[in-house]
């Protein structure tokens, strides 16, 4: 068994990623993503059970993620990494957010007992879209990605600890709204 720790889109904005799964899904002989049952996600580290424990990774989460907020990730390109088999996703814009999460979270565990691509130097933020990208329809995925040509924001409100497979969430926490209200004179808002 498997542990991850993400953030996760549960709300509507997810929606444009999850419309985004049904569209790689003609390039998959099974949709991967919906049966997942799980929301669109960025993973920081995957290790492996009974090495690291999902107390000790959901502990590297939260201290990485304190002081955190909701998290607003626009994509404007679909990669591929090659495989086999073929996978395709969304790639974020740059974010330093995401970077200091995923060096905090790498500060806290030794990077050797994360899955190599997970590790730093090695780690591409990304939010899958299909991981079973079928060989004989690969070239049709492939133009799918480079033909894709439109900003998507999703908003990440939730980090989580999941145990796989199945996925399973363990311990998860919502990300509070990131603005900030101030009074005026009067005191109101």
């Amino acid at each position: 068994m498997a542990i991850a720790i993400n953030v996760r889109a549960d709300n509507a904005s997810a929606n444009k990623i999850e419309r985004l799964w049904d569209d790689v899904a003609v390039f998959e002989d099974v949709p991967s993503m919906r049966v997942l049952c799980y929301r669109p996600h960025l993973t920081f580290a995957i290790y492996e059970s009974p090495q690291i424990e999902a107390k000790t990774a959901w502990d590297a989460m939260l201290c990485a993620t304190e002081g955190g907020a909701k998290l607003p990730i626009t994509f404007r390109r679909i990669r591929w990494f090659v495989g086999p088999p073929l996978v395709l996703w969304a790639e974020p814009e740059a974010s330093e957010t995401l970077g200091r999460w995923h060096a905090s979270i790498s500060a806290a565990i030794d990077p050797v007992h994360c899955r190599p691509h997970y590790r730093p130097g090695a780690w591409t933020p990304h939010c899958t879209l299909g991981t079973c990208i079928a060989d004989g329809k690969s070239k049709d995925a492939i133009a799918f990605a480079q033909s894709f040509d439109r900003p998507i924001e999703v908003i990440f409100d939730v980090v989580d600890c999941v145990v796989f497979p199945p996925v399973r969430v363990v311990a998860q926490r919502m990300l509070p709204d990131g603005r900030k209200i101030t009074k005026s004179a009067s005191g109101g808002p």
